[in-house]
Order: C-alpha cells, then sequence, then structure tokens
C-alpha cells in the first residue's frame, strides 16, 4: 500500500499544465495504479475508486483533505475516468483485478466501494458485487462535491448535474491548438511563401475557428451535430477571404472561382477539429459521435477535395491568362 497526500504541489501543478496542453499525452500522466492511504485510515475508512490519470488522482485526493481514506487507482493507461469507462478499462473487470491485486478485503471491514458518478457507463454494480463481494455506491459528478457528500452519503440532484460550463469549454482549448500549430504553421507559412497570403491567412482563420472559437461559442450555434456547427462556423470564418478574393482583380469568373474554393475547402476544416470536442463534452454520446463520423467525414472529405480542385484551376487559370 502506498501513502498519498492531500496536497497539490508544484511538481504535481507542472504535470497539470502539461498534461492541458498535450505534452506526453499518450502514457506520460500516469499514477501507478494500486490502493493508496490518505491520512491515517482505519478498516472502517471509506474506499474510493479513480483512474491512473494524474488529473483524476489528484482531484480526488485535493478533495478529501483532512480525511483518513484509502483510494483505490485503477490501471486505465493514463486515461480520465469518464473517457476510461467508455473505453472499457475504467470497468467490471480492472475493479475485480484490482481488489484481489490489493487484498483489499483485508484490508477494511466494510464492503463499499465509492465509484465517481461518470465512470457508470462503465461499471455493472451487480458484476462487481459478484465478483468481489463489494457494493458499488456513485459519489458525485464533482471530486470537489465530495465533502458535502461524505456528511449525509448522498448525492444531491445538483451534485449528480452534469454541466458544461464556459470554463469547462475553455480549458479545452490549449490541448487542441497544441496539436494544430505545426501542421497549420506549414501550410500556412507554404502559402506565404508562394505569394498566396490571403490564402495563409484564411487557413489560419479555419482552425482558429475550429480549436479556439468553437468551444466558446458551442452552446449558441443553432445546429445539433458538432459537423454542421463546424461547418456553420467555417463557413463564417471563411466568408470573409472568399469576400476579398472576389474584390481581387482578374476576371469575374477567375474571382468567383477562387471565392468558391475557399468555401468548399476550409470549412470542412473547421467541422474536422469541431468532432474532436464530441470526446470532451456532455453533449454527446457514443453511437451519436460514431453516426456523426459516418454522415460527415465523407462530405468534409469531398467538398475538401473539390475546395483543392477548384483552388488549382484557379492557379493554372490565371497563369494561363496573364492575371497575377
Amino acid at each position: 500500500m502506498e501513502q498519498a497526500t492531500s496536497v497539490i504541489a508544484w511538481g504535481n501543478r507542472l504535470d497539470h499544465f502539461l498534461a492541458r496542453v498535450g505534452v506526453r499525452r499518450t502514457g506520460g500522466h500516469l499514477v501507478k495504479p494500486g490502493l493508496y492511504a490518505l491520512g491515517r485510515p482505519t478498516p472502517d475508512s471509506p474506499v474510493f475508486v479513480t483512474a491512473n490519470y494524474t488529473l483524476s488522482f489528484d482531484a480526488l485526493r485535493s478533495a478529501l483533505a483532512d480525511r483518513d481514506a484509502y483510494i483505490l487507482v485503477l490501471n486505465t493507461r493514463g486515461i480520465n475516468v469518464w473517457c476510461a469507462a467508455g473505453k472499457g478499462t475504467f470497468g467490471d473487470g480492472e475493479i475485480a483485478t484490482r481488489v484481489r491485486a490489493t487484498s483489499l478485503e483485508q484490508v477494511v471491514s466494510h464492503r463499499v466501494l465509492i465509484l465517481p458518478q461518470l465512470g457508470a457507463a462503465g461499471v455493472s454494480a451487480e458484476e462487481v458485487k459478484r465478483r468481489t463481494g463489494f457494493d458499488v455506491r456513485y459519489g458525485p459528478v464533482r471530486a470537489a462535491d465530495l465533502p458535502e457528500y461524505l456528511k449525509t452519503g448522498q448525492a444531491t440532484p445538483e451534485m449528480r448535474r452534469v454541466r458544461f460550463s464556459l470554463a469547462d469549454r475553455l480549458v479545452l482549448i490549449p490541448i487542441e491548438l497544441v496539436h494544430a500549430i505545426l501542421p497549420t504553421a506549414a501550410v500556412a507559412g507554404l502559402l506565404w511563401l508562394t505569394g498566396a497570403k490571403l490564402a495563409a491567412w484564411a487557413v489560419v482563420a479555419a482552425v482558429l475557428a475550429g480549436t479556439a472559437l468553437f468551444p466558446f461559442l458551442l452552446p449558441w450555434i443553432p445546429t445539433r451535430d458538432f459537423s454542421t456547427k463546424g461547418f456553420v462556423l467555417g463557413g463564417l470564418a471563411t466568408l470573409p477571404f472568399a469576400t476579398a478574393a472576389v474584390s481581387g482583380g482578374g476576371a469575374l469568373w477567375l474571382r468567383l472561382l477562387s471565392a468558391l474554393a475557399y468555401l468548399l475547402a476550409l470549412p470542412p476544416v473547421t467541422a474536422f477539429l469541431a468532432l474532436n470536442f464530441t470526446g470532451a463534452t456532455t453533449f454527446t454520446s457514443r453511437t451519436g459521435v460514431k453516426r456523426e463520423i459516418a454522415t460527415y467525414i465523407p462530405v468534409m472529405a469531398w467538398l475538401a477535395g473539390t475546395g483543392l480542385v477548384a483552388a488549382a484551376a484557379t492557379v493554372v487559370a490565371r497563369w494561363v491568362v496573364g492575371t497575377p
């Protein structure tokens, strides 16, 4: 059994920052699976179950300041509770494995495990009971509500409510920006060097719309699917550049073709980036995301491909007729 504290040190905060910006995203923010003693627990102390993702573990232990408890850390491969429940790593089998590996029945006198509510999708309480002898109780959505929950042993409706506030959405932006910045810089830089400065700025605008503006405006974009929300936002972000293309020099048909290239190629980029947020929100389900991918990814590919063909045709046509 390992000893844990509720103190979040500067090293932990640095780890949280690195996780938020996507540094060592895969397997880089792990807690060793096993049983941890928080404070000085006794056989009667509660047992909380969490994932071996540092942000999940740290949120739980910091919420239990000045309390004596056990924390059973599952091996979710460094994935948070919600996502791990969807992937099957926060589930009956891993709970049973970890209970046996830690001989938990010999450590505590009771037979109760307190699980985070967001892990419920991957857990069958009946199966856990059958395989371990422990009953499952679901705590509140947010670890911060645990002190109040422990006073009564029950979660209020407000504690059960899953929120996705502006702050919750904005905290997702850095990791998406970090992952998009290099390919965006490469494409925009190449366009800039070839003289297509307007197109370079348009690419940057489409990416920023999908990674930064989308989570900010998410609840207010008036469609249901994330993909169509992304198309709407991408169209609005691209429209000024298409308008500028029409207002440029050259024959009218060339200017219209150039504008069409913008309107076809770039909104799918924003829509594709918007899909990344489906796994981090309370607005989607696994089946809904699969349906969106099957429905809209082909549309995105066709529109983007057609837009690139239109852009290439514009370049060739301008070269043939001698228009800059």
